[in-house]
């Protein structure tokens, strides 16, 4: 493994629908080298507590207990599977603010969830994943829950509205290092002129470009050359002055069947002015 120190941080609800995310957050670790640690949130309204105050304190101690077991027998088997240590931690409390909490507490170079469906709630309720989005403006990486990237294995990369010279830093570089090439770009433009109902393919820089006409059927049709290309990776950029297309990818996290790594240029460079969450509930 690389050992660039990146720190990976897994936000898990400890489900069997949830082991791709970890999975996946192993196999990053061992391309870019970084260690990783899980967090849990249980909702205080999960926890039962007796009337009387000292049983109370028993049954949240008990609690304790049974959620560091649990964490222990989930992440042991991945631990001793892939050779990596895992180290994690919990709370019971308010999900968002926990999140919020631990983020600012152990400034993470990367935040791994699992990826939502559409109309199900998941981890934490599904505002969870748009607080990450919407609070951390670091690297996220959205895991699909039946597609996960399995570590030690060379993967497919695509990139939306992207490319691979605008996100020069180590981490991409190590990231490329474990990619089959040529990289597939798939890029959404206005102008009819360029894209059509079947997308232009185009070269570019040794990478295969797709190009599709913004419409309602847009990420529907990314989404076929996603699936033909047999892609495990759609890497989204964060930061695009654009609104139009801004709302195109922001609509396509959902129906997209495959896992997002979402960045932000800004902070691509590896612990480089980490600031988060500026503002606070």
């Amino acid at each position: 493994m690389n050992k660039n120190n990146y720190k990976i941080l897994v936000l898990s609800d400890l489900k069997d629908t949830s082991k791709n995310t970890l999975k996946s957050a192993i196999s990053l670790a061992k391309m870019v080298g970084g260690s990783i640690d899980l967090f849990h949130v249980k909702k205080p309204t999960d926890v039962v507590v007796r009337e009387n105050q000292l049983s109370a304190m028993r049954s949240i101690n008990e609690e304790h207990y049974l959620i560091r077991n649990k964490i222990k027998d989930y992440i042991l088997p991945f631990s001793e599977a892939y050779e990596i240590p895992i180290s994690y931690n919990f709370a019971i409390g308010n999900v968002k603010n926990e999140i919020e909490k631990y983020v600012q507490e152990t400034q993470p170079d990367v935040v791994v969830l699992g990826k939502r469906k559409p109309k199900r709630i998941t981890f934490g309720g599904e505002s969870t994943a748009s607080f990450i989005l919407n609070n951390y403006p670091g690297i996220v990486l959205m895991v699909s829950e039946k597609h996960a990237i399995e570590p030690n294995q060379k993967m497919i990369l695509g990139m939306l509205n992207n490319s691979v010279d605008s996100l020069k830093s180590t981490f991409t570089d190590n990231l490329m290092a474990h990619t089959h090439t040529p990289i597939k770009l798939f890029k959404i433009v206005k102008n009819p002129d360029i894209a059509q109902s079947t997308p232009n393919t185009v070269s570019v820089n040794g990478a295969v470009e797709y190009v599709f006409e913004h419409g309602d059927n847009v990420v529907k049709n990314i989404s076929k050359y996603v699936a033909i290309n047999k892609i495990n990776l759609l890497w989204v950029s964060r930061e695009n002055k654009d609104s139009f297309i801004n709302s195109t990818i922001n609509g396509s996290m959902d129906e997209l069947n495959i896992s997002l790594l979402l960045d932000n240029k800004k902070i691509n460079n590896h612990k480089k002015n980490k600031t988060y969450y500026e503002s606070t509930y």
